[in-house]
């Protein structure tokens, strides 16, 4: 079932040029043991990086026997600069993994009209956009990815050849470093 380019990994299909990554990844993740995720590359993704999604075809299955996958592109092209997978250091790359595991944590929990609902949400509304992502680097920062999140913003706010408009839309619809630092007190104090 895995193509030669990628690797059957349990109940994981991981493309072989990011296995160690998603292997590291993972492994902040235990929950997610029995749970089908496919990390798929595609030619485009538009304004996106890489994102994470219930399979189409497990959506109305029970949640745990739900499947998902994780889109990315080996060459991400956002407002006309291009960047390329390789050229990503390797834990920006485990943060941003582990930062759409996240989204998976946070799907896998809700029912199949709650999931479809917030699909339509997350499509329509920035607020929404907005709780979603601060969602998902909850779960990260909580399964000890703290300092692979902070790296993935830091690299992507900082990084010289990703675009102002594509910056701004980082800051304005997701989590700022500074929130993130938040995140863990919020959860230290729990």
């Amino acid at each position: 079932m895995a193509l030669s380019n990628s690797k059957l990994y349990d109940n994981k299909i991981i493309p072989t040029i990011i296995l160690n990554e998603a292997r590291i990844a993972l492994s902040h993740y235990p929950e997610l043991d029995n749970v089908s995720i496919e990390f798929k590359f595609k030619p485009s993704l538009r304004q996106s990086v890489m994102k994470a999604q219930p399979k189409l075809n497990s959506v109305f299955k029970a949640k745990n026997r739900r499947a998902y996958v994780i889109l990315m592109s080996k060459t991400f092209t956002l407002d006309g600069t291009t960047l390329h997978l390789k050229d990503i250091p390797k834990n920006v790359l485990i943060g941003w993994l582990g930062h759409e595991l996240g989204h998976i944590m946070d799907y896998k929990e809700r029912s199949t009209l709650n999931l479809i609902f917030f699909g339509l949400k997350y499509f329509l509304s920035g607020n929404y956009i907005r709780k979603a992502e601060r969602i998902a680097d909850s779960y990260a920062v909580q399964s000890g990815m703290k300092d692979y999140i902070l790296d993935t913003k830091s690299f992507i706010l900082n990084h010289s050849d990703l675009s102002e408009k594509y910056k701004a839309r980082i800051k304005r619809l997701y989590v700022s470093p500074n929130e993130i630092l938040n995140i863990v007190k919020e959860q230290q104090a729990n």
